[in-house]
C-alpha cells in the first residue's frame, strides 16, 4: 500500500487512527501493530512470513545476548549468529540473481534458476534487526521482552518500506511510553502534506521528464539534454525519497513517534562529504555507526582509514541494488570521499562557496548516472553523452523545449531542494501574528496542497516510490 494512493489516504490512515486513539492507552501498541501487519500483506501477502520470521528470530537472539552478559565469548557467538542469519537471509533474497547471473556468464554451461522478487523493505528491517541485536551485545540497550513491542519496532508501518532506518537505541522509550497531542498531531499532518507534496507534485512530475530524455532515440541526445535529464531524475529521486521520509515522520508524530529527519537539503552542499551528512542521514549513520567506526574509524593510519572507507561504500553501494552498477557507484562515492579528505579538499574549501556548490552537484549527478542506468555499460553511454561523446550536438531544439516547456517545474524544484521553498511557505503561513488567524491560515494552505494532491492522484497511474526496490 503506498501512502501516496486514495486508499491509504481515506481509508487506512483514518480508520487507524480512530482505533488507535479510541483504544486504552495500553492497548495502542497492539492495534499499531495489527495494523502494520495488515499494511504489509496488502502489498506482500507471501513475505509477511518471512518478516515474522525475521521478528521470531532476532526477538529470541536479543534475550539470548542479553543473558548471557556474564559470559562474553558465549554471548559474542549468539551474536554472530545473529548477525549471520540476518545477513544470509538478505543476501540470498537480494543477490541470489545476480550471483547466479554472474556464475552463467562465466561457466560453460548454464544453470537454470527462478528469479524471486524482492521482499519489499527487507534492507530497511533487515539493518534495524541488526541495530537491535548488535546494541544489545554492546549494552547500549537491554533486550525488549514484550515481544508486541519489539514487533511493533521491527515492522512499525510509517517507515517500514522505505525507512528511515530506526535505531532500537533511539525508539525504546517511546515504545514503552509517548507523547500525544493536538499540536503534535498538526506537526504530523503538515509534515505528511509535504512529503505527500513532494511525492505527488514534484518527483511525479520531474520523473516525467527524465522518462523523455531516457527514451530518446541513441544518437540523437545532445550534452544539454544529457544534462537535463540527469538533473531531473537529481530531483525526482530527492523529492521521492525525502517526500517518503518526511511522510514517514509525520506519520509518526501523529501517533506519538520521533523520529529524526533523513534528509537536509542535500544539494546545497559545499562538498561531497557534506552532502553525505544530508542525505540519506539514517543510512550513513548506520554504517558509521556498525561498520565504519569498528573497522578503525579514522583513529588508524591513512591507508588503513582509505580502505575502511572504500569498504564502507562498497557496502553502501551493494545495499542498493544487486547490480554491478550499484557497487561501481558506491566505490565512486568513496574514491571522491578519499580524494576530498586527502588530496583537494582543502582547495575546495578555498573556493567561492557558489562554486563549491557546483562542483558537488556536478559531481552528485555523474552519480546518478551510475545509480539510474540498468547496467555499467549504459552508464558509460550516458556519461559520455554529458561531455560531448556519442552525443548529438552541443545542444538542440529538444532540450530547448524540455526547458521551456518545465521551466516552471525546475524552479519549484530548486525553490523545494533548499531551505528558500521552507522560508517561502512559511512566510505565507505565519503571515498574520500568532493566534487564531495564523492558524487558520495554515490551515488552509495546507489543505490547498493536501487538495492538489488528492487532485494528481485522482488522475495518476500507479506511482511506486523508487527505493521501493532496495
Amino acid at each position: 500500500m503506498l501512502f501516496s494512493s486514495i486508499t491509504f489516504l481515506f481509508v487506512f490512515l483514518p480508520v487507524t487512527l480512530a482505533v488507535y486513539y479510541l483504544a486504552a492507552p495500553q492497548m495502542r501498541n497492539l492495534v499499531m501493530l495489527a495494523a502494520s501487519l495488515f499494511f504489509y500483506a496488502w502489498g506482500e501477502p507471501v513475505y509477511i512470513i518471512l518478516m515474522m520470521l525475521s521478528i521470531l528470530m532476532n526477538y529470541f537472539c536479543g534475550l539470548d545476548i542479553d543473558g548471557k552478559r556474564e559470559y562474553p565469548r558465549s554471548a559474542r557467538r549468539s551474536l554472530i549468529f545473529a548477525v549471520t542469519a540476518n545477513l544470509l537471509v538478505l543476501a540470498f533474497f537480494k543477490y541470489y540473481g545476480l550471483i547466479m547471473e554472474t556464475l552463467n556468464a562465466v561457466l560453460p554451461v548454464e544453470i537454470p534458476y527462478r528469479v524471486l522478487s524482492l521482499p519489499i523493505g527487507i534492507s530497511f528491517y533487515t539493518f534495524q534487526a541488526l541495530s537491535y541485536v548488535i546494541d544489545v551485545y554492546k549494552g547500549k540497550v537491554r533486550a525488549q521482552k514484550k515481544f508486541t513491542y519489539f514487533a511493533l519496532y521491527i515492522c512499525m508501518f510509517p517507515q517500514l518500506i522505505a525507512g528511515p532506518i530506526v535505531r532500537y537505541v533511539d525508539i525504546d522509550e517511546q515504545l514503552k511510553q509517548r507523547s500525544f497531542g493536538i499540536v503534535k498531531f498538526g506537526r504530523g499532518v503538515m509534515f505528511f502534506v509535504r512529503g505527500l507534496a513532494k511525492k505527488v507534485i514534484l518527483a511525479n512530475s520531474i520523473g516525467e521528464v527524465y522518462t523523455q530524455v531516457t527514451q530518446l532515440p541513441v544518437g540523437t541526445v545532445s550534452v544539454l539534454t544529457a544534462w537535463i535529464g540527469c538533473l531531473a531524475y537529481a530531483f525526482q529521486i530527492y523529492f521521492d525519497f525525502s517526500g517518503y521520509s518526511d511522510m514517514a515522520v509525520g506519520l509518526g508524530k501523529m501517533f506519538g513517534f520521533e523520529f529524526r529527519r533523513n534528509f537536509h537539503y542535500p544539494y546545497v552542499s559545499k562538498n561531497v562529504t557534506e552532502f553525505w551528512r544530508r542525505w540519506h542521514i539514517s543510512l550513513s549513520t548506520w554504517f558509521r555507526e556498525y561498520v565504519y567506526i569498528p573497522l578503525g574509524g579514522n583513529r588508524c593510519s591513512a591507508w588503513r582509514n582509505m580502505f575502511n572507507l572504500i569498504l564502507v561504500w562498497a557496502l553502501t553501494g551493494m545495499w542498493h541494488g544487486a547490480e554491478w552498477n550499484f557497487l561501481c557507484w558506491g566505490l565512486y562515492y568513496g574514491l571522491l570521499l578519499i580524494l576530498e579528505k586527502y588530496v583537494w579538499g582543502a582547495l575546495v574549501d578555498r573556493i567561492p562557496g557558489v562554486l563549491q556548490q557546483l562542483y558537488t552537484l556536478i559531481l552528485v549527478m555523474i552519480g546518478w548516472v551510475f545509480f539510474f542506468s540498468p547496467d555499467l555499460s549504459s552508464a558509460q553511454d550516458y556519461i559520455g553523452m554529458m561531455f560531448g561523446f556519442g552525443a548529438s550536438a552541443p545542444a538542440d531544439r529538444q532540450a530547448v523545449f524540455l526547458l521551456t516547456t518545465h521551466w516552471l517545474l525546475f524552479l519549484l524544484c530548486i525553490l523545494g531542494s533548499s531551505s528558500i521553498g521552507w522560508t517561502l511557505l512559511r512566510a505565507v503561513t505565519e503571515s498574520y501574528k500568532k493566534g487564531r488567524t495564523q492558524r487558520i491560515m495554515s490551515c488552509a494552505v495546507y489543505l490547498a496542497v493536501f487538495l492538489i494532491c488528492v487532485a494528481f492522484l485522482v488522475t495518476e497511474t500507479f506511482n511506486p516510490f523508487l527505493y521501493f526496490r532496495f
